[in-house]
């Protein structure tokens, strides 16, 4: 798969199949338009293209910059990838670019820029200056500019309506069965291990610290979670803690994972987790004793859990 940061930066003459959208998380009924996509490109000889955008729309029209997202840029590009796309395009959204009128969009962008010969597109899409334009314009504008449009509907993409708002939600609720369940894989996210205070090995639970770079990343709402840590391609089980560390009175949010039966030096090294199970709310303990003797019951908890589902 190819990657461009612009529009302009497309520079294939072959006629594409197209579908556009900012595909955070790339859940469930997000994956079935891309399998829409690859499919109809491999059977009639398209170049397959997905046209996403970054900033989220969001946060350049309503200035909104506490939105946070599901994917990276980078884990987009990865599971796109792995789906089978052609190339992906992540145009950069401003307030100049969301004023283009519908029409203009549809023909210099889509037809002039990508030879655009079919769009797959969900069933709520909306484009084009203040979301103006909606399927019905899309299928005009097809007729006028001899593209095909293929609606994809609620009921195809799943009987419940899955979204990125509803996976999202989950998640800061710490409800990783239905986050999990919707998006089709585990919620993971990367990060350095860095340097921390070092409090875990003093208690016999040395934790790797993670530092995620980028600040738009959603992570699960504070507490404990039974991981997976995948290291050098290897996956490792443990057990993770998000918060601010209230037995020390700690103030700034953390993320530290403790890995079972692992002892090796991983500062500086990239590791992904991915999120299995939510244990227990982040509480402040009247001693370390006291936290050591919940993170022992934790521990069982994580084990028996493996054992049980792997």
């Amino acid at each position: 798969m190819k990657t461009v940061n612009s529009i302009s930066s497309y520079q294939y003459n072959t006629d594409s199949i197209v579908t556009i959208g900012t595909f955070d998380g790339l859940h469930l009924g997000h994956q079935k338009i891309i399998s829409k996509v690859v499919q109809t490109a491999k059977a009639e000889n398209l170049e397959s293209i997905v046209l996403s955008f970054f900033p989220h729309p969001r946060m350049v029209l309503q200035q909104d910059n506490s939105i946070k997202l599901l994917n990276t840029i980078k884990e987009k590009e990865n599971q796109l990838e792995e789906l089978g796309i052609d190339h992906l395009i992540i145009h950069p959204f401003s307030h100049d670019f969301s004023q283009l009128s519908a029409e203009d969009f549809v023909k210099t962008v889509l037809v002039d820029q990508l030879h655009c010969k079919k769009i797959v597109i969900g069933h709520d899409h909306r484009f084009g200056k203040n979301r103006a334009a909606n399927i019905d314009d899309l299928i005009a504008f097809g007729k006028k500019y001899q593209f095909d449009v293929e609606q994809i509907t609620a009921e195809e993409i799943n009987e419940i309506a899955i979204s990125s708002t509803k996976i999202r939600t989950a998640l800061l609720e710490g409800n990783i069965e239905i986050t999990n369940k919707y998006l089709g894989y585990n919620y993971n996210f990367s990060g350095k291990v860095v340097k921390g205070k070092q409090l875990g090995r003093t208690i016999g639970f040395p934790t790797a610290n993670i530092a995620i770079d980028e600040a738009y990343k959603l992570l699960p709402k504070n507490g404990v979670y039974i991981v997976s840590a995948i290291i050098d391609s290897k996956k490792h089980f443990g057990m993770m803690n998000i918060g601010t560390r209230p037995t020390i009175n700690g103030e700034n949010q953390t993320v530290e994972v403790f890995i079972i039966d692992f002892n090796q030096e991983i500062y500086d090294t990239l590791i992904t987790i991915e999120v299995l199970q939510f244990i227990r709310n982040e509480q402040k303990f009247d001693s370390l004793d006291a936290l050591k003797k919940q993170i022992e019951n934790d521990k069982k908890y994580t084990l028996d859990y493996i054992k049980n589902s792997f």
